[in-house]
């Protein structure tokens, strides 16, 4: 009778919302998605994918790439996550430079559900900006995923 009753109050009660996250195989699926897009274009990228509170899920530095390259992906990857707003819209903002995590050069792109839930950002850097930002768009669109709201 008590596991009855146990569930019984379960049912009960008011649940946690249940809201959209970047799981590691969607996460995964970008991070492949804009690999595949540097190689067919001869680019070698670093590639962050990150949760809205700019956690990394998954990351990748193709061979090659230099060091220095990464902290840029990841830099706009977490205004992307953040934010919720391409880098190239953060930059026409023209915030204050010393703004903590606001990204201003194009290749960080916020990951949104089809619902227009924001789910994270990726942040792409290695070739020129709008190469940059093709890339994040082009893994979103492989894992199903919108760039927009």
């Amino acid at each position: 009778m008590k596991p009855l009753l146990a569930a019984a109050l379960l049912l009960a009660s008011p649940a946690q919302t249940v809201r959209p996250v970047l799981d590691y195989a969607s996460a995964a699926t970008i991070r492949d998605g804009c690999i595949d897009w540097a190689k067919a274009h001869g680019l070698r990228m670093a590639i962050y994918v990150l949760e809205p509170h700019g956690m990394a899920v998954t990351l990748a530095h193709m061979d090659g790439v230099n060091p220095g390259t990464g902290e840029i992906a990841l830099w706009k990857a977490t205004s992307a996550a953040k934010f919720g707003r391409a880098t190239a819209d953060t930059a026409a903002m023209n915030p204050p430079p010393n703004a903590p995590s606001i990204a201003t050069i194009a290749g960080g792109v916020p990951v949104y559900s089809a619902e227009g839930v924001l789910l994270g950002g990726v942040g792409v850097s290695g070739g020129k900006p709008a190469e940059d930002a093709a890339c994040a768009t082009a893994g979103i669109e492989a894992a199903g995923l919108k760039a927009s709201k």
